[in-house]
């Protein structure tokens, strides 16, 4: 089975991350079925599509986006699989809802995106955990030239989107978004919340 221009994913785990197992009983996170932010996010390409211009194999894990592997309630309150849905667990994914693959040990992003590890918040009176807009550039688009993986770099408001990956939390940053590379001042810590460890 191979599609034309899609690649046919299946979820690496379930299709839901909404569960954790504390002190040996399991724990349930979320009930709402349309909660994107419990959805599971990273998937297994079973098949390349014909034409693929991405440098992803079979078998490679994919960063997908959360509406992949999500199910809905339709207006007559009937539970739905989404539009990529094939059959037994496997979907339907254009190129355009990857985000990043993995090549032996390394994320790979797609053209367009980068992941950008948030940094703490170090002011005394400050409410937030996080600096705002700014962060670690771990994983970097092939394309963007001016600055490297390992770079401070600041970004515009909204560009920033939530994924956990290798138990870190990252932002998921267009390109045409990141807006300046910044010098270290040598206060800056990589901020990672405690639960991403049991993610």
């Amino acid at each position: 089975m191979k599609g034309v221009f899609d690649f046919v994913i299946m979820p690496k785990e379930d299709r839901y991350n909404n569960t954790k197992t504390i002190g040996g009983q399991e724990l349930i996170l979320n009930t709402e079925l349309q909660n994107h932010n419990f959805v599971s996010r990273i998937g297994i390409v079973i098949a390349t599509p014909a034409t693929n211009p991405t440098g992803i194999c079979k078998g490679d894990e994919v960063i997908l986006h959360h509406n992949v592997f999500r199910r809905f309630r339709d207006i007559r309150g009937e539970e739905k699989n989404s539009r990529s849905y094939y059959k037994d667990n496997m979907y339907f994914v254009s190129p355009d809802q990857i985000f990043a693959y993995k090549r032996i040990y390394k994320w790979i992003p797609l053209d367009g995106f980068n992941f950008v590890k948030p940094l703490k918040e170090n002011k005394m009176f400050s409410i937030n955990f996080e600096k705002p807009l700014m962060g670690v550039l771990k994983y970097k688009d092939p394309s963007l030239k001016s600055v490297k993986e390992g770079d401070l770099v600041g970004f515009r408001p909204g560009a920033e989107y939530e994924f956990i990956i290798n138990k870190e939390k990252l932002y998921r940053v267009p390109t045409n978004l990141i807006t300046i590379k910044y010098e270290y001042q040598g206060d800056e810590e990589e901020y990672n919340p405690s639960w991403t460890a049991s993610s």
